[in-house]
């Protein structure tokens, strides 16, 4: 039940006052009967709100089993109160109070519960399951629990869909109903006035239900009239008291002025109709407090369109994710520092660093809804009142009489963002006002006074430009700017438009390699060069694929030559938004500055859902390790001494030469004189999985026994014909042949790799086969490869390097031999540390044939991995792990510092001795 009040709520200085008072005639009260509806009628006025609108003695329930009962005071929707005399047994009453909601309406269900006997209360908040005890006494100091009761709304930033949702839902309504009304202005501006509204009357800048009434009183039920009304509406807000019109409605007159340019565009509304009237009514009825504008804003941008509400809640980033962004970018620090200074209790050093943070700016180069700039505002106001609380404590005579608005220094316009789309700009700007109030409110509860920043004197900077193409200088000095943060659009090499191809190519001034590089790349170039020769630290969330595989190399050379050091990184995460089935994004994410620091971090996730945890680390570098700035590029051959990796056949076939199990018996039964041809076809899903897969392998085969073989005569036709009329001219070359076009089979035994497995596997699944199984493109292979080189390779070592240095598709390891394979350090084993690898990576395959019903994807799945072959995977690892040094590597950032450092070495140019000085030495 939303109860409407005609005033704002009184200051918490003034409801501590009356509870006070309150507190001080009811020492000692005693009767339940007879002074118990007296106490919670007084006890209602201390919160400037009569019990009589809200709220019933003795309502008669009907709980489970048809037994009536009667609630000592019952507020719908709200709160439900069990009275006892003193001394009475209140866990008893709390559990009598929480017995009737057996027989509550669903929509009437309390959201607390109140026991109490006069001289204790027992609160329990039905939503959150906690409970808060106190006495009488101590009500003064406890009056903010019951701020439910004087109109301020307990406020969360959750990042729970419900509310959120809703609340956008509600939106596309009344967007829906305007279009349908046959307007056609501005219907993002509409909205966006419409949202501050309506938040505006719920959080105490307007009259409460202030804005409802008019819709309800002063626009007829028709709605013919709403358009001029709201019009009429927005003018007044925009208009100074002292300037409206004397001939203004009375009711209009009530509205408070605005200002900051929300209101000050004039616009016409036509063609309203009941339909929107009744929209707009039923918005009313929600309540707009409780929105996280962090989470809503984002929702709200997407309600224009129809096809993307469809998705609503797969469009917001959670608060969660957004302070893995704030946290280590500024807020720690500057939580620290203040550590420091309260416990010097230096008030000049307190408000020393007060004037510090409120000079803070930031910007958001990506910013859409401004969901990132919201939290870093709220988390920056939430530091200063912490800080006005450490300067002013309660209690003290510096707290009596505080001006506290007159404190508050921290303001919207230290924030700047650029933004594509001029509605998210709308939004973003309107949102961080919404955060402003919030903000405000929690000041006016903390320090007891009614401070609203209304109306509204300073404004966000929110630019509607393309962050690639604009110069960022001319939206914001770099002098001025403290932080950059934001998570610039998650567009991959592949996917990206004609457009940001043009646009890219403009930022990175045509340098190698960037068609290799994801769309997001180009903010960190963008930002590397405007940060140049400052002390701004930056903070952007990307796709994993930027610190991974082929576009580090390219990526950091351009980074490491604008000086760009790395100051910490979350790896991998799961960057979800908390709506029901949105798919995962995988990221990681790069703080980063021209000025180094000492204090170097890194986030580890020991899955992609887990919580992070913080190390410290020497130098972070763009595979996100902590190790020397190595840059790893392709290369053709293996940089230590180790066998030569090759890609699998390919048979450019159009399907003709390869079977299923099915297909290659029903060939056979047609034509059975090609067995001798048939051979086992192994992809990296069909060696995993144990899938069969067949093969016409024909490479040597006798032309006459073949063109008998008329099946056999068709299928090489459409294979000529389908090579004749491909694009590559290498394929169309092969034409006339009949075995595969790209032929690599090895002769002789081998290991075959998959190029793509599974993340859910500590050791990408790898095997030795026989010359006899033909292996397709999609695997790499080694030919005469020895358990010593299966060992190494399917080693904890190969696969820290796999992970970092390799590319993912998704989220799944993608091996490369030129990347991977080819720049790995292998050890220097002596003679005895091999024979050990090799005997260990023999047990690893002979304990595998012991689950000859399993597939290798059974197997190596981490989550069912037989407990026998892990055992022998440790021991192989051990073996591997001795053969690069003797002290054991404790996890896998171990194994991959000493990796890294090991690569660095490795391309360290060997020194030729001078031969001449050599001689000279020897005549000596």
């Amino acid at each position: 039940m939303k109860i409407r009040r005609n005033r704002p709520p009184l200051a918490w200085n003034e409801i501590r006052a009356r509870a006070r008072r309150f507190a001080a005639k009811w020492e000692g009260a005693a009767r339940e009967r007879g002074e118990a509806q007296t106490f919670w009628n007084e006890f209602f006025e201390v919160f400037d709100m009569s019990r009589r609108r809200v709220a019933q003695f003795e309502k008669e329930v009907t709980k489970a089993g048809n037994r009536r009962g009667f609630m000592d005071l019952f507020w719908p929707g709200m709160l439900l109160v069990e009275h006892k005399s003193a001394g009475g047994d209140l866990e008893e009453a709390q559990r009598q109070g929480m017995g009737y909601f057996s027989g509550i309406a669903d929509e009437d269900l309390p959201k607390y519960v109140i026991s109490c006997d006069f001289a204790r209360f027992h609160l329990y908040d039905a939503e959150t399951r906690v409970s808060k005890r106190f006495a009488l006494a101590d009500l003064p100091d406890n009056a903010e629990l019951f701020g439910f009761i004087a109109g301020y709304e307990k406020q969360e930033f959750r990042n729970e869909d419900p509310v959120n949702i809703r609340a956008a839902e509600l939106m596309a309504g009344v967007f829906d109903a305007l279009n349908e009304g046959g307007y056609r202005g501005d219907g993002a501006m509409f909205l966006v006035r419409a949202l501050f509204c309506l938040f505006a009357e719920d959080t105490g800048i307007f009259e409460r239900g202030l804005f409802e009434s008019f819709i309800r009183e002063r626009t007829a039920k028709d709605g013919s009239d709403l358009g001029s009304r709201l019009a009429h509406l927005f003018q007044v807000l925009n208009t100074p008291p002292k300037e409206r019109a004397r001939t203004t409605d009375e009711f209009l007159l009530k509205f408070p002025y605005i200002n900051g340019d929300l209101f000050g565009e004039k616009m016409d509304i036509p063609g309203t109709d009941s339909a929107l009237r009744e929209k707009i009514l039923h918005a009313c009825a929600f309540n707009w407090s409780e929105i996280s504008p962090a989470v809503f804003g984002s929702l709200f941008q997407h309600v224009m369109n129809k096809d993307e509400r469809r998705k609503m809640g797969r469009h917001y980033t959670t608060e969660e994710n957004i302070l893995k962004v704030t946290e280590p970018l500024f807020m720690e620090k500057l939580r620290a520092e203040f550590a420091r200074a309260k416990e010097s209790k230096s008030k000049k050093r307190l408000e020393s660093f007060h004037r510090r943070i409120a000079a803070l700016t930031f910007l958001d180069p990506a910013c859409g809804c401004g969901n990132f700039l919201i939290v870093a505002y709220r988390e920056l106001r939430r530091l200063e009142i912490a800080v006005l609380r450490a300067i002013y404590p309660k209690g003290t005579r510096a707290f009596e009489g505080l001006n506290v608005g007159a404190l508050c220094r921290i303001d919207v316009d230290s924030f700047y963002g650029m933004e594509l789309n001029d509605f998210s700009r709308q939004v973003a700007e309107v949102a961080l006002w919404l955060t402003d109030h919030q903000m405000n409110r929690e000041v006016s509860r903390e320090f007891g006074d009614d401070y609203r920043r209304i109306p509204l004197k300073k404004s966000p900077h929110i630019h509607c430009v393309n962050a690639l193409t604009a110069d960022w200088r001319k939206i914001v000095a770099p002098g001025k700017v403290s932080y950059i943060l934001g998570n610039p659009p998650f567009v991959g090499r592949k996917y990206r438009s004609d457009m940001q191809r043009r646009e890219m190519t403009a930022v990175f001034e045509n340098a190698k390699g960037i068609g290799n590089l994801d769309y997001v790349t180009a903010w960190y170039v963008k930002a590397a060069r405007y940060i140049r020769g400052t002390d701004i630290v930056c903070a952007f969330v990307s796709t994993n694929s930027i610190a991974q595989g082929e576009q580090v190399a390219p990526l950091w050379k351009l980074l490491y030559a604008e000086g760009v050091r790395i100051h910490f990184s979350h790896r991998t995460f799961a960057w979800t938004s908390e709506a029901r089935g949105v798919a995962h994004v995988h990221v990681v994410v790069v703080g980063f500055a021209c000025a180094d620091t000492a204090h170097k971090a890194i986030y580890e996730y020991d899955t992609l859902k887990s919580e992070p945890q913080k190390t410290d680390a020497v130098n972070i570098n763009g595979y996100l390790v902590d190790a020397p700035d190595v840059l790893i590029e392709s290369r053709l051959k293996p940089l230590c001494v180790a066998p030569q990796m090759f890609s699998g056949s390919h048979p450019s076939d159009d399907g003709n030469l390869t079977f299923s199990a099915e297909e290659k018996d029903d060939f056979l039964r047609r034509e059975p004189a090609a067995k001798k041809y048939m051979r086992p076809f192994l992809g990296a899903k069909e060696m995993i999985n144990g899938i069969e897969r067949w093969c016409l392998w024909l490479e040597g085969a006798n032309p006459a026994e073949i063109r008998k073989m008329p099946q056999v005569m068709d299928r090489l036709a459409a294979v000529r014909r389908f090579r004749e009329s491909s694009p590559r001219g290498q394929t169309r070359a092969m034409a006339g042949h009949t075995g595969f076009a790209e032929n690599r089979q090895p002769d002789n035994d081998y290991l075959m790799v998959p190029l793509v497995s599974s993340e859910r596997r500590d050791y990408v699944p790898m095997t030795m086969l026989p010359p006899a199984v033909v292996a397709y493109a999609a695997t790499l292979t080694i030919p005469n490869a020895t358990h010593y080189d299966f060992g190494v390779l399917t080693s904890a070592m190969h696969m820290a390097w796999l992970r970092a240095v390799g590319g993912r598709l998704k989220s799944d390891y993608r091996y490369s031999a030129s990347l991977v394979y080819n720049n790995f350090p292998w050890p220097k084993p002596t003679a005895a540390q091999k024979e050990k690898i090799a005997e260990c990576a023999g047990k690893v395959l002979i304990t595998r044939k012991k689950y000859r019903d399993s597939s290798l994807a059974d197997l190596y799945d981490a989550r069912a991995m037989p407990t026998d072959l892990l055992r022998a995977h440790r021991d192989l690892d051990r073996a591997v792990d001795r053969a690069y040094r003797r002290a054991a590597f404790d996890s896998e950032r171990s194994r991959l510092e000493f990796l890294f450092a090991e690569y660095q070495k490795l391309l360290q140019p060997i020194v030729k001795p001078d031969r001449k000085r050599r001689r000279k030495t020897k005549r000596r």
